[in-house]
């Protein structure tokens, strides 16, 4: 975790935080405490928990020569999970603005290798399942 004293925390990076600790939690309760962003982090957190499955099937068939899932660090997982919930279900949010949000947010997380490799891998999937330009 570098440049923690940088980087204030985002809505983004407590809806990782929540997804690592329900991965590495199941059984806890999520909790959302009370606030400006609590709407926003409680869908991405369940919506990205709810349809892992399906990112799942997402990433095999779009980056499947790209990425090794078993392999990968657990916390880039859960970032490009939670992107690519992003991309697919939230459509107000401009694909350029999700992925620089999330590029952002790994610097709280990830080695900046991690990160350059994780900005390869949103920008090809953005590709495929948005429509819109970039």
């Amino acid at each position: 975790m570098n440049n923690q004293n940088k980087i204030a925390i985002t809505p983004r990076i407590r809806a990782i935080q929540k997804i690592y600790s329900s991965e590495m939690n199941p059984a806890d309760e999520i909790k959302y405490s009370n606030g400006q962003y609590k709407k926003f982090i409680k869908d991405i957190v369940q919506g990205t928990i709810e349809r892992k499955d399906l990112i799942k099937k997402i990433i095999d068939k779009y980056l499947n020569k790209d990425i090794n899932l078993p392999r990968t660090d657990k916390l880039l997982k859960i970032i490009l999970y939670a992107a690519i919930f992003e991309l697919m279900f939230k459509h107000n949010n401009p694909t350029k603005v999700i992925i620089s949000e999330y590029l952002k947010t790994s610097e709280f997380f990830l080695e900046k290798a991690q990160i350059k490799f994780l900005n390869a891998i949103l920008d090809k999937i953005s590709k495929n399942i948005r429509n819109e330009n970039i």
